[in-house]
């Protein structure tokens, strides 16, 4: 296993280049470690460095680790069950990976009966694999219409992946399309929708995510091996 400090200073160091590139700030940039089967103590490391915007995939280690560091911004970004909503509403400062009306609904309703208001991420599968979690593109809007609409939830924003290897024109294709949405989303005025976030590269493509207009990469391997 690299060394965390080292691993850090490397990512930064490629936010920084990508943001000079194409004109941005890199305080604008929210870097989400993210932590599957990373234990405590490294993920302590990482926070005492600065980094306390957390992502988990799977909502029973988000659970047992939530205990543990009570102090991170939890951000549940793997696929989500309506069935364990109940257990992650209150502790997540933001759900990525809202992909079905149904989950938006279970998340308002939830939220709603604690009186609180849940952020989430629309997940979209611009790429059209068949392996991947998220919504078409082309449901987006309506999506969006039917989520104004449900009490205790915020869109706030929007979430893609890339193909893992694919060639970087494709993945720049990718992620533009989701910026363009995103902006022509942002111009709408909605209920319960207001788009500050897209969520879009890992450690493999964050740069090009960068450059594209994410303002959220969710990075693990980048930063814990």
């Amino acid at each position: 296993m690299g060394n965390i400090k080292d691993n850090l200073l490397s990512v930064q160091n490629r936010i920084e280049a990508a943001c000079a590139k194409s004109g941005r700030k890199a305080e604008d940039i929210t870097l989400l470690a993210v932590t599957k089967t990373v234990p405590a103590d490294r993920i302590r490391e990482i926070m005492d460095l600065g980094i306390t915007s957390l992502g988990e995939n799977r909502v029973q280690e988000l659970l047992s680790k939530y205990e543990e560091l009570p102090d991170a911004k939890w951000h549940i970004i793997g696929h989500l069950q309506t069935n364990k909503v109940k257990s992650i509403v209150g502790k997540v400062k933001l759900i990525h990976s809202v992909d079905s009306l149904r989950l938006a609904e279970e998340i308002g309703k939830q939220s709603a009966a604690r009186g609180i208001t849940t952020d989430i991420l629309l997940e979209v599968n611009v790429s059209g694999e068949e392996s991947k979690y998220g919504m078409n593109l082309n449901f987006v809007d309506e999506m969006v219409e039917r989520c104004a609409g449900i009490d205790g939830l915020c869109v706030k924003g929007l979430m893609t992946m890339a193909p893992l290897g694919a060639p970087e024109s494709e993945i720049r294709k990718i992620f533009s399309s989701l910026y363009k949405k995103y902006v022509d989303i942002s111009a709408k005025k909605y209920d319960n929708v207001i788009m500050e976030y897209l969520s879009m590269g890992m450690s493999n493509d964050f740069d090009i995510a960068i450059e594209e207009g994410a303002n959220i990469v969710r990075v693990g391997r980048g930063l814990f091996q």
